[in-house]
């Protein structure tokens, strides 16, 4: 979970876009705290999870359970910004439609989570599900663990646990599971417990990062989830060498690791440098020493500290937190921050690349086809009040454009180069297997794009504005051969999922 340059980051966003809090119809109703106002804001996104009110962040433990997709995320209780982080709860049948459920995890008066429950993931054990997460208190430098300005906030692991079919009730236990991060290590970060089973044993990794050195992700075991000995360092990093206050933008800490199996191989993936990143390779399950044989970028902009579940078919899901881009003064107005992406299907090619599609059955959300118009310059879809699905493929034997504009100016534009087999998407160059179809797969929810490239990396933008009503994206492409489909997208509730529990 990222900490010590939340504000920093929030400010230097706001800063960077220009933009409104609330459209100006909107602005005169007061400060958006009501779930009235809150429904009608169109920048709120209509098919995306997020809490009734206020900040969201990282996803935590998302889990399979009695039948039932439990998402547990970062949430402050008190305002659309960082703080009080606590895990609020949600739950859904279909990881599409979703209910709001109690506030499942916050702080304890006095005790190793006083200052905040952080991130951390969630694993069946027969009947009981435990959570671990990390629990950060203020203490003395010697103690701290995150290293900012003020290195006052000392983390470490925790373990609660719930007995009750719906994942209501839960219980912590009252003293750390891993007080303090292994001796002799000078740490930069000590966050984010992700835990699995493997044969007799269950293990778990933690975000870290070495000073001067890199961040890196510890590996411990337990028998009993209670009691973890520490192993060793499951992957080492490489520091930038550009010293920043936040060790987490310099590449000096890693956070929100998760580590598992997936098509014969195994998958890292952490956040740091304000990116997600994914390394594949084999795990020697006799040592649990990791050999890293690829990597590569999860997704390009608003996309961080994601997790993963299995679903009730074995599937690996991932989720990630997407972030405003908006100052924090824009998001109190506002009164809601972030939201939870969309379900996407990972799967491990044989040579080792991480693939990625959204969730197929979210077709069941489509609630009528799009015309598609023929122009001198290509093809032409208008999704209205920026809500909707497009699917633009190429032929591979010509380039090709692909662009989703309102009626403002675009909000991002990708190429496809047939000479290279590969797409350029905000600068970067998307190399495409020889077998790959040049696709682009969009969602536009509001005041969001979820753009997955040709299977192999996302492309979250973040775009805002000012009317009463959300402006109508065109989708177009001007490539000879390509195909374009596009289709309207219904809700997932009355009212941009504003009812409480």
């Amino acid at each position: 979970m990222k900490v010590a340059t939340r504000r920093q980051f929030l400010a230097a966003a706001g800063t960077a876009a220009a933009l409104t809090a609330l459209p100006r119809g909107l602005q005169a109703q007061g400060a958006a705290t009501r779930a009235g106002t809150l429904a009608a804001d169109p920048m709120r996104p209509q098919f995306h999870l997020l809490p009734a009110k206020n900040w969201m962040n990282d996803p935590n433990g998302p889990i399979y359970f009695q039948g039932q997709y439990h998402m547990f995320f970062q949430y402050n209780p008190e305002a659309a910004v960082w703080g009080n982080m606590s895990w609020n709860h949600a739950v859904s049948s279909d990881m599409l439609h979703w209910s709001h459920l109690p506030v499942a995890l916050t702080p304890t008066p006095a005790g190793p989570d006083a200052y905040g429950v952080f991130s951390g993931s969630a694993i069946q054990v027969g009947s009981r599900v435990y959570a671990v997460y990390t629990g950060t208190k203020k203490g003395s430098p010697e103690l701290a663990t995150i290293r900012d300005k003020k290195s006052e906030i000392q983390e470490s692991q925790c373990l609660a646990w719930s007995d009750d079919p719906r994942l209501v009730l839960w219980t912590k236990d009252p003293a750390p599971i891993v007080p303090r991060p292994p001796e002799g290590l000078r740490i930069t970060g000590f966050r984010d417990p992700s835990a699995w089973k493997q044969g007799d044993w269950y293990y778990m990794t933690v975000g870290s990062g070495i000073a001067q050195v890199g961040g890196c992700v510890l590996l411990y075991r337990s028998k009993d989830m209670r009691t973890w000995e520490y192993l060793h360092v499951l992957v080492q990093g490489a520091w930038n060498g550009q010293p920043t206050t936040n060790p987490c933008e310099d590449g000096e800490m890693w956070e929100c690791p998760e580590f598992f199996a997936l098509d014969g191989g195994h998958v890292l993936i952490y956040s740091t440098l304000g990116k997600v990143f994914w390394v594949s390779g084999i795990l020697n399950e006799a040592t649990m020493k990791f050999k890293a044989a690829r990597t590569g970028l999860l997704d390009l902009e608003s996309f961080y500290a994601p997790k993963t579940q299995l679903d009730a078919a074995g599937r690996r899901i991932l989720w990630g937190w997407i972030q405003e881009r908006r100052s924090e003064d824009a998001m109190r107005t506002a009164g809601w921050s972030g939201m939870m992406s969309l379900p996407r299907v990972l799967n491990l090619d044989k040579d080792g690349t991480l693939r990625m599609q959204v969730l197929p059955e979210t077709r069941a959300l489509r609630s009528a086809a799009v015309p598609v118009t023929k122009a001198d310059t290509g093809l032409r879809a208008v999704l209205p009040r920026a809500t909707g699905e497009v699917l633009c493929t190429g032929a591979g034997a010509t380039d090709f454009t692909f662009g989703l504009q309102t009626s403002a100016g675009d909000l991002f534009r990708v190429q496809y180069h047939r000479d290279k087999h590969a797409f350029v998407a905000d600068g970067k160059e998307i190399a495409l297997a020889p077998a790959d179809l040049p696709v682009l797969h969009a969602f536009v929810d509001g005041s969001v794009v979820e753009l997955i490239v040709a299977g192999r990396l996302g492309y979250t933008r973040r775009f805002y504005y000012a009317d009463i009503t959300a402006p109508d994206v065109t989708a177009w492409t001007d490539g000879s051969g390509t195909s374009l489909q596009a289709w309207q997208v219904s809700p997932i509730s009355s009212n941009r999922l504003t009812t409480p529990a």
